[in-house]
């Protein structure tokens, strides 16, 4: 306890993912949890994105198409696929996502099925314009429950390096009135 913080102060930890000089080119994390879609999930999307493809919408016309009942939208799939890694990945510590490169859906998602993500880092280098932070080439994988890779996609993303960004140990501290450890890694936390 420091001088500064009351008698009865708390540790406060800010959940967060990992700066880029936290992340190892190689490494593979798997999310969790997994993600089972329903169909009122898929309609859902597929409407409030404006899609009006029949194959995502009309059971009926969907099973007398090749794969027999309604697809889940493929950017459902993404957005899901990406959104997975935030909280162990990018959580408070992007800066932007730069893009995608490639996306491919090699096997349909249907309704109940789940989706289970992982992310592989297989590129980091420091911003040459943007000094204190970096950019990761990571690549998504999203597998059905029986293990069927049903999307991969890849994509760049600006992180903050961690002696360069001090925002949530800063809102921490001015919410509590406490120094905060929230830029400490957690031990055991590498996959």
């Amino acid at each position: 306890m420091t001088d500064n913080q009351p008698q009865n102060a708390h540790r406060v930890i800010q959940q967060r993912g990992l700066y880029f000089d936290e992340l190892e080119v190689g490494t593979v994390f798997k999310h969790a949890p997994g993600r089972t879609v329903t169909e009122a999930d898929n309609v859902l999307f597929t409407t409030l994105t404006m899609n009006t493809q029949s194959l995502h919408l009309d059971a009926h016309w969907a099973a007398d198409q090749p794969f027999g009942q309604p697809l889940v939208n493929s950017m459902f799939t993404l957005a899901t696929l990406v959104g997975a890694s935030v909280a162990q990945l990018t959580q408070g510590t992007i800066v932007a996502n730069l893009g995608f490169g490639s996306v491919n859906f090699p096997h349909p998602l249907y309704h109940g099925d789940t989706l289970y993500s992982e992310s592989e880092i297989l590129a980091k280098r420091e911003s040459a314009s943007r000094p204190g932070q970096g950019i990761v080439t990571i690549k998504h994988t999203g597998r059905n429950q029986q293990g069927t890779v049903v999307a991969q996609c890849t994509r760049n993303v600006m992180l903050w390096m961690k002696d360069h960004h001090d925002n949530g140990a800063r809102l921490t501290q001015e919410k509590t009135g406490a120094a905060s450890e929230s830029s400490e890694p957690i031990e055991g936390r590498r996959a």
